[in-house]
């Protein structure tokens, strides 16, 4: 996140409970496929929180930074796609399973190379910077993109393919002005745009599909 640990813990608290009310909503609601995406504020919010402590340590690769990495790294590519795919309508289950499989892998090499190395982060101004060696980044950030943003974008749901073009809109925004701190930058960004899920979760306008479903006219459908 941008500025200092008083931004991160203040922006992060926030969403967190956003997040809160997502879920509740969800709960309350009895749509029980929703919570895994109700609750992605509740888990980007916590991300920040635990940044504002990265900012405290003033860096270095403590337990806040490999906390921070692991959230952003190998559980949010591997979160992402299974959360869209939970409420998904049944037209976009099949494509969906793309950025999953997408999510798999790179979830799987991400952990190997958290495992592996050692994750660093440094402070850069107003901006946190984050490494840890990662050969071929350029395979790694493809499939991290399509796992995350392109499950957004393929859900079948206008309110989901609006949220994931926010995300997309914020993560080309912050390669153009932040390149070697995105990964924090970016992280942040989608962290506020989660709010927008509270309406998603609340609104059933927000929620309709992107390309409604023509029923076959027949002998016992309507107009018939």
């Amino acid at each position: 996140m941008c500025w200092n640990a008083t931004a991160d813990l203040v922006a992060g608290v926030g969403v967190a409970a956003v997040g809160v009310a997502c879920v509740t909503r969800a709960a309350r609601g009895g749509r029980p496929r929703d919570l895994p995406m109700a609750a992605l504020p509740l888990l980007l919010g916590a991300h920040q929180i635990i940044e504002s402590e990265v900012w405290r340590a003033d860096g270095g690769t403590g337990p806040a930074t490999v906390a921070w990495a692991v959230i952003a790294l190998p559980l949010l590519p591997l979160w992402l796609p299974l959360a869209v795919l939970c409420p998904a309508p049944p037209s976009a289950r099949r494509r969906l399973l793309v950025p999953l499989v997408a999510g798999v892998a790179t979830s799987a090499a991400l952990s190997y190379y958290l495992a592996t190395r050692t994750v660093t982060a440094e402070i850069r101004g107003h901006t946190v910077g984050y490494a840890f060696g990662l050969p071929r980044p350029e395979l790694i950030i493809a499939g991290y993109l399509l796992a995350t943003v392109g499950s957004l974008l393929l859900s079948g749901d206008r309110g989901l393919i609006l949220f994931g073009a926010l995300v997309a809109v914020g993560a080309t925004v912050c390669v153009l002005l932040w390149r070697h701190e995105y990964i924090s930058t970016w992280c942040a960004f989608a962290a506020v745009c989660s709010v927008f899920l509270y309406f998603w979760v609340g609104s059933p306008s927000v929620r309709r599909r992107s390309r409604p479903v023509r029923e076959r006219s027949g002998p016992g459908s309507p107009g018939a």
